[in-house]
């Protein structure tokens, strides 16, 4: 599929790379992409999220997951020398890379593995100066006229 061409957007926008740079590789098809492993992704409450693979066949050692500048990478392989030989191998044991982007302020809050299904706990922590907040409207008292005495 074609990129979209965001030049339009760029020239009158500052400091919105980021979000063109994200809707560019979401139209793009990464190379070597084959849905492996298989992944769902669960809004859990307002501001928390769940990340669960498929990573049947791998242990705690053999994954790798790491959180930098807003992308969360989650890897695995298998230690080829440790393998057993096969008389059948069907369940998939490849190496596999996959990149999830995280908004702002989208921290990984824990990460576990129980029976071949690797489940990874998000939350959005927007700090105190950046949530909205209630202003109250106070009375200010009408100012008092003071009349002219007559003369």
């Amino acid at each position: 599929m074609r990129n979209f061409d965001f030049s339009p957007l760029t020239r009158s926008t500052v400091g919105f790379d980021r979000v063109f740079d994200l809707l560019d590789s979401a139209f793009t098809t990464a190379q070597g992409d084959e849905g492996y492993p298989p992944f769902n992704i669960v809004k859990t409450g307002d501001t928390s999220y769940r990340i669960e693979l498929a990573v049947a066949g791998f242990g705690p050692g053999d994954l790798s997951i790491v959180a930098q500048e807003n992308v969360l990478t989650i890897s695995g392989s298998k230690n080829a020398s440790q393998q057993p030989l096969y008389l059948h191998h069907g369940i998939a044991s490849r190496a596999f890379e996959r990149r999830f982007n995280l908004a702002d302020y989208v921290k990984v809050a824990s990460a576990n593995l129980i029976n071949g299904l690797l489940t990874i706990d998000l939350a959005r922590e927007i700090p105190e100066a950046m949530r909205p907040r209630q202003i109250q409207i106070g009375e200010q008292k009408q100012p008092e006229q003071i009349e002219q005495k007559a003369a």
